[in-house]
């Protein structure tokens, strides 16, 4: 897995901030990606797996974590005691209400860390940014770059071949 570098130089100095870490981008650009390399940098820094709550919106076993209640009392209920939590939640437009339970969370448990990603419209909306008005930092993800297209498949960049294969394909072809 590429280590995306450019990205999470620009986010590490949030990873302990009370400000909500919006990810957004188009599908498939790699926010999932971005997140998993988080928590791995976390775990890197001594936080251990029980401190990291991930929950993917797109796995059939979240489906009742939809709900924005439920999904509240969940990720409390992993809260036990005073270290620092790390919360991901991917695609959390598939959440009900999600404005609100991310802002709840926020506001109500002091020693939490909250990530999330999804679709740029729905965590762009006004919903959002009026609950969580001066409380959060956007990270726009977009796919590989070029460069990162040659470092991750290690072809030859100054190839045309290479090139066409980036511009069809956006990622390697084997």
């Amino acid at each position: 897995m590429l280590k995306r570098e450019m990205y999470l130089s620009r986010m590490r100095g949030f990873y302990d901030s009370d400000l909500v870490k919006i990810l957004v981008g188009i599908r498939r650009c790699g926010k999932s990606v971005m997140l998993k390399q988080i928590m791995e940098e976390l775990k890197e820094r001594s936080v251990t797996e029980d401190h990291l709550i991930y929950i993917n919106f797109e796995l059939i076993e979240y489906e009742d974590l939809q709900n924005y209640k439920k999904l509240n009392q969940y990720i409390k209920e992993k809260i036990v005691d005073k270290k620092k939590y790390y919360v991901f939640l991917d695609e959390i437009q598939k959440v009900n209400k999600f404005e609100d339970i991310v802002n709840s969370l926020r506001a109500s448990i002091d020693n939490l860390s909250i990530f999330v990603t999804g679709s740029n419209s729905r965590l762009l909306s006004n919903e959002l940014s009026t609950v969580l008005s001066g409380r959060y930092v956007l990270f726009n993800i977009y796919p590989l770059s070029y460069k990162e297209f040659i470092e991750l498949t290690g072809k030859d960049g100054k190839s045309d071949e290479t090139f066409w294969d980036f511009v069809k394909w956006g990622r390697t072809s084997k």
